[in-house]
């Protein structure tokens, strides 16, 4: 795991230029840092050192130096393309997954692509036929920002570097910020930054003179068989998932798993011949926010170890700025605050951690899948009953039921745009001061609707989930925080082999009336306790909606909802609308409040306080000191 960054065109002073860049990163690769220069290509790389630890430097290159590459991330099947590679002929200078990728490109282009068993960002150069090659994994597990500025190609793991290159003008996006309040996080491929992009999981690009080509290489396309036989499937489950945990534990240092309540990462801990565990809770251990209590038991069961904290109120609050430095992006899934001090738990041991991400999206496991089965009966009433139904709803109090009469009037298309959605178009329209596009959210989903339009409601579902949330929530917290530490983080169920066979189960096997993630959930119970795989999805439990109400804390988001910057964007007063009726038990408000709170610390940690410094600088200093 790593940091990258670069640029193609003339600029000036670029050797000290790039340094710049890889300084800024230097806590994705503490370790190591090397960079390649010539009259039109700079290119430099951090290493978090993992494999081949004294050979792996970047950037690499092939045997005669006219092919270098910067690379981040982990191919787990590079032995078996590397004995592929030497049987055509190549010579290897090192054992490491890198070399693999430079030969690789030398026999097989950008098929190459096809053949990787991992996670990955990279950039090829070649300077024989000046062409820049770079790719991002099937998923999107690392990141891959770009941008032109000037006629320079700049790309990097991280915005941070590239807002601060010569001749950038520093703007917020204030389309990212429309759709932002609608999904919880930055959904548009240009992100909060205009003119910075984001290369979406499953693309490669192609620079070649002064042209940028995107190409997708992969789509992660569901594909459910009409009917199986359950038992069979599960026995087959439980050799997918061990297959996957086995790979992924390739690293020449100890590899250790995060730990919640949920069946996905005590799924893993159980299957994984690690001894090290690591879990966060809120409040005390008899609290629905506390997961600690939980995974002291599960490890002493299963003869490993834990290491935990308990994380309060004043230092969950205190992190945020430091956290929204790291992501880049505002980010309003209150998990990721909390993912942060986890992460930081487990680089006091481990530089390699495992982690349960993406078994919801690929075998069916988000509460809200099971939303068509509970639907259908009152589906079968004809739609122009149920619009006037949904029409007479919408006037009423928010009392039970209400939502399912509003929704149900609804095909999915309408309804779902993945399992984030937080202010409605007639909401975020009178909050926000300037609306740039009026795009509804459905819309900017729609043209991936279109692509699985013959699909189950479910499958249709998980393709949403895969293409928008897993990218932009769950697999950018992963990586951010995770790095913010120098720590790797790997998703063993997001696996190419995981998804190859997932994407054809039944949707019966997915979700049905009595569970979601039905079949995964039975592969589970082999290994962990009943109680555990039959668990309902929580997430990641924050008690914000209890601390909102808080005089302390309260004052304090009241604060930041009241000054200079939420005036420039927002109608504070239904911001102090919102937070009221919140504190007041009228309306449990908490995720709205948080989502445009964290975007207003974002802009003050990136557009307000120029001199900002993250919480644990000081740390990371240390480590790249100790490295050199």
């Amino acid at each position: 795991m790593c940091g990258i960054c670069g640029f193609a065109g003339e600029v000036k002073n670029s050797r000290d230029v790039l340094k710049k860049m890889m300084d800024k990163i230097a806590h994705r690769g503490p370790d190591d840092e090397g960079m390649y220069v010539d009259d039109y290509v700079a290119i430099g790389h951090r290493r978090l050192s993992i494999i081949d630890l004294n050979h792996g430097a970047q950037p690499m290159y092939n045997e005669t130096g006219d092919i270098a590459i910067v690379f981040n991330g982990e191919i787990y099947n590079y032995k078996e393309i590397r004995d592929e590679l030497i049987a055509k002929g190549h010579s290897f200078a090192n054992d490491s997954d890198t070399e693999c990728l430079i030969h690789g490109y030398e026999e097989y282009g950008t098929e190459l692509l096809t053949k990787l068993r991992g996670m990955f960002s990279f950039v090829i150069w070649d300077s024989e036929n000046k062409t820049m090659f770079g790719a991002r994994d099937y998923f999107g597990i690392k990141p891959f920002y770009y941008s032109m500025i000037n006629d320079v190609l700049v790309f990097s793991s991280e915005t941070k570097n590239i807002i601060e290159f010569p001749g950038f003008k520093k703007e917020v996006n204030e389309e990212a910020l429309e759709q932002y309040l609608s999904f919880q996080y930055s959904v548009l491929p240009e992100t909060f930054f205009k003119g910075v992009y984001r290369l979406p999981a499953g693309h490669y690009m192609i620079y070649k003179d002064g042209r940028l080509d995107i190409q997708r290489y992969f789509d992660p396309m569901m594909e459910p068989a009409e009917d199986g036989n359950l038992e069979e499937t599960v026995q087959e489950i439980e050799k997918v998932v061990k297959n996957t945990i086995d790979a992924h534990m390739i690293a020449d240092v100890e590899v250790g798993s995060l730990l919640s309540s949920g069946v996905d990462s005590s799924y893993v801990v159980s299957e994984f011949p690690g001894q090290k565990t690591f879990t966060v809770g809120f409040l005390d251990k008899n609290s629905k926010y506390n997961e600690i209590g939980y995974a002291e038991s599960l490890v002493d069961e299963l003869g490993k170890e834990n290491y935990s904290k308990n994380i309060d109120s004043d230092e969950y609050f205190d992190i945020i700025p430091t956290v929204m430095y790291y992501m880049d992006e505002p980010l309003a899934d209150p998990s990721c605050i909390a993912l942060y001090f986890v992460d930081e738990v487990a680089s006091d041991y481990i530089k390699v951690v495992l982690s349960g991400e993406g078994a919801d999206e690929f075998f069916g496991g988000y509460n809200i899948y099971h939303e068509p089965i509970s639907l259908a009966g009152y589906q079968k009433l004809p739609k122009a009953i149920r619009k006037a139904i949904a029409a007479i709803a919408k006037k009423m109090p928010d009392i039970k039921g209400r939502d399912f009469l509003i929704r149900g009037s609804k095909t999915v298309e309408e309804r779902f745009i993945g399992n984030a959605n937080m202010f409605s178009v007639e909401e975020r329209e009178k909050l926000l001061k300037n609306a740039p596009t009026h795009v509804a959210p459905k819309d900017i989903v729609a043209s991936t609707y279109e692509k699985v339009k013959d699909l189950n409601d479910i499958a249709k579902m998980q393709y949403i989930d895969t293409n928008f949330w897993l990218q932009g929530d769950i697999l950018l917290k992963a990586d951010k925080m995770s790095m913010a530490h120098c720590l790797e983080s790997r998703v063993p169920f997001l696996d190419i082999e995981v998804f190859n066979y997932a994407k054809t189960l039944p949707i019966d096997f997915r979700c049905n009336k009595e569970a979601t993630k039905r079949a995964f959930r039975i592969a589970a119970k082999k290994h962990l306790p009943e109680a555990t795989a039959n668990k309902k999805k929580l997430g990641f439990p924050v008690p914000i909606r209890v601390w909102l109400k808080e005089e302390k804390y309260y004052n304090q988001v009241k604060e930041v909802l009241t000054g200079k910057a939420a005036e420039k964007y927002f109608d504070t007063d239904i911001l102090l609308g919102l937070l009221e009726d919140h504190k007041n038990d009228k309306a449990d408000n908490s995720r709205k409040i948080w989502t445009v709170y964290v975007f207003l610390v974002w802009y003050k940690v990136f557009f307000e306080d120029e001199k900002f410094v993250p919480k644990n600088h000081e740390r990371i200093e240390n480590r790249v000191n100790k490295a050199v």
